[in-house]
């Protein structure tokens, strides 16, 4: 509930911003990816792109390079968190085919096996 909250009180002002933001920059830019072109020839009346279109563009291209490279960073965490999962599962298969050869319960609780260990009953 408390997320859902949060949510509401982050999204919406948020997508109120943009929105305002958006109808505030209308104008039309020309956008150029040659550097090297001079500046006069920009001038020239051509196809025009709205400001806001363009921010969004390279706001979303900046948000997936950042996930892009936060996944490869993460690939090492990833990677030791398979290999102690299948660790896992492999002493957990041990485990039980050794209950299974000494005539223990599988589904014994850990207390009593706790207790069986410190002589206690």
């Amino acid at each position: 509930m408390v997320k859902r909250i949060v949510g509401w009180v982050v999204l919406v002002p948020l997508c109120v911003l943009l929105i305002l933001f958006a109808l505030a920059n209308r104008q039309l830019v020309i956008v150029n990816f040659n550097p090297f072109m001079p500046s006069a020839t920009l001038t020239q009346p051509g196809f025009g792109v709205p400001l806001f279109l363009v921010i969004y563009i390279v706001l979303l291209l900046g948000v997936i390079a950042g996930g892009i490279a936060t996944w490869f960073a993460q690939g090492k965490v990833r990677q030791e968190k398979r290999h102690w999962r299948k660790e896992a599962e492999t002493l957990t298969r041990e485990l039980e085919s050794l209950r299974k050869s000494t005539g223990q319960i599988a589904g014994r609780n850990a207390l009593a096996e706790v207790d069986d260990i410190l002589g206690k009953t």
